[in-house]
């Protein structure tokens, strides 16, 4: 079924589904009527003797400059094609795509007092495949993301390059005729309503809810599998001692990994009065408290994208009672403080993971398990390397995980003068996100090959969900053996836990992760 835009906010799935796998959306006929009604406020300002910010004066340090009747359509369009200033390298569809998605809600609103016209091109736009050709760099994040937002608005117009629905750079004009639709021409307020807003931060921040809310789950099951490749134990993870702490994430994450291990008879073969261990390390032991603080923190940043989805966000504003008002709700810092905060979570997950992973390669820490896991140490290198590439991924993700929000630099002759670099934190928490499932997927890789010379070595399987999630792998990275080109076998693991395929196999085992709708309230159930 198609989405459809303006009978209430979007979800971030609903973002997700139209941005990257293409869903078709739809205008609620009663937003279009919406727009049209509050089309007329901004219709009868524009014929007011009195000037109206955006309506009939200039924009930014130019806003007491009142300008002629007979020029405003080339002021809007003087304004979209002066802030479509953007460079680098190209963003990727999905974020414009979500970008323009959101900016069509607030459309759809009516608060932003554009022409329903303007609504139904950007439809076309989405529903036709069509990606304007935004550069990475251009947005401080207030007055919202205006260059990718101008990008935008431009191909609206019919002007600058797009990707069309197959991937191929071509005129915008092009792009348009090809879908049936003609180029817009804006009149007064439309170029403003088309780039002030939140949208890209926003549809970043969405993007990466979905992705980390599976990828949070991997690391759940990464670190089962390694707590019982490594000999841990898993009375730690019992629901009584995460009571005594209770954080809905750590409740969770201990759940979900209690439901990974369970019937493990490697974990079995060790709870005997001749083992002599007494605590395992924090990387094993602490996994559900930092697992689940990461959880939780997700859960904040849900709660912030809902709000910012169910927000009109436009300057000035269509009031409800009809007034239009300057505002500052432009401003990107609520959402920039959430990407930075789920960045600096995201770094401390894949640390972990690392540190897990380098416990498997020491045979000081790995109970017994061959150096590196090597077929044949000294001649073979075993996965040495690959937690190199860990340790990289790592350190780029602590630099990463320093916060944009804490910079401003003020603009457009110091009327802007605290902005939010909101774009910037959304752009580094999408390498992270990436940074992460790559760790993530060397841990995995690792501890299978840990449990399948564990289990050769005690002659037990692993439990039945980490042996489910062994044997999905090793359809496509053979088991233990002589030193092979390891980089495909990362990849192809890492493809797995994108793909979800490593999760489905432990759910069809009967192991549940602990996944949940992140901007779904917590229960007493979850606690």
């Amino acid at each position: 079924m198609p989405i459809t835009i303006g009978a209430r906010p979007l979800t971030t799935a609903e973002v997700t589904a139209a941005a990257r796998h293409g869903e078709p959306v739809t205008l609620d006929p009663a937003a279009l009527a919406r727009m049209a009604e509050i089309r007329a406020i901004i219709d009868a300002l524009a014929d007011d003797a009195v000037p109206h910010y955006g309506i009939s004066t200039g924009f930014g340090a130019l806003a007491t400059t009142s300008i002629p009747v007979d020029r405003r359509v080339d002021l809007q369009r003087s304004l979209v094609r002066s802030h479509a200033a953007s460079s680098g390298p190209e963003v990727e569809a999905e974020v414009v795509r979500a970008t323009m998605l959101l900016r069509l809600q607030t459309l759809a609103t009516g608060r932003t007092g554009a022409r329903p016209e303007l609504a139904e091109q950007y439809a076309g736009l989405l529903n036709a495949g069509i990606a304007p050709i935004v550069g990475e760099y251009g947005s401080l994040g207030c007055s919202g993301d205006l260059a990718p937002l101008a990008h935008i608005a431009l191909a609206a117009m019919g002007e600058g390059d797009v990707r069309d629905a197959a991937g191929a750079r071509i005129p915008a004009a092009e792009a348009l005729a090809a879908a049936g639709l003609a180029p817009v021409v804006l009149r007064e307020k439309e170029g403003l309503a088309l780039i002030n807003g939140t949208d890209g931060m926003l549809g970043m921040l969405a993007l990466a809810l979905t992705d980390l809310a599976a990828l949070i789950d991997t690391a759940d099951l990464a670190a089962a599998m390694s707590i019982e490749a490594l000999l841990g134990t898993d009375a730690v993870l019992a629901a009584d001692l995460q009571a005594l702490r209770p954080h809905p994430g750590q409740a969770r994450s201990a759940s979900a990994m209690r439901g990974f291990l369970r019937d493990s008879p490697i974990v079995a073969s060790h709870q005997t009065d001749d083992c002599t261990r007494v605590q395992d390390a924090y990387s094993l032991r602490c996994a559900p408290q930092v697992h689940g603080a990461a959880r939780d923190t997700l859960a904040f940043a849900a709660t912030v994208a809902e709000r910012e989805l169910g927000s009109a966000i436009d300057n000035p504003v269509v009031t409800p009672d009809g007034r239009v008002e300057s505002n500052g709700n432009f401003h990107g810092a609520p959402v920039a403080y959430a990407l930075d905060f789920v960045a600096i979570a995201v770094a401390d997950l894949a640390s972990m993971s690392e540190r897990r992973t380098d416990r498997f390669l020491d045979v000081a820490r790995n109970q017994g398990l061959p150096p590196f896991l090597a077929h044949e140490p000294g001649v073979d290198s075993g996965h040495m390397i690959a937690q190199y590439t860990q340790a990289g991924i790592v350190s780029e993700l602590k630099r990463l995980a320093a916060p944009a929000s804490v910079d401003s630099i003020p603009s457009s002759a110091m009327q802007e003068d605290h902005v939010s670099m909101g774009w910037a934190a959304g752009r580094k928490l999408r390498r992270a996100v990436d940074g992460l499932a790559r760790v993530v997927a060397i841990e995995v890789l690792t501890a299978a090959r840990a449990l399948d010379l564990r289990s050769a070595d005690l002659g037990v399987r692993p439990a039945p969900a980490t042996a489910a999630v062994v044997d999905c792998l090793r359809h496509r990275v053979p088991g233990p053996g002589p030193d092979r080109y390891l980089a495909p076998e990362i990849d192809a693991t890492y493809a797995l836990v994108m793909g979800g395929d490593l999760l489905a196999s432990a759910a069809a085992a009967g192991a549940a992760p602990a996944h949940t709708d992140p901007t779904a309230p917590t229960t007493g159930a979850d606690r």
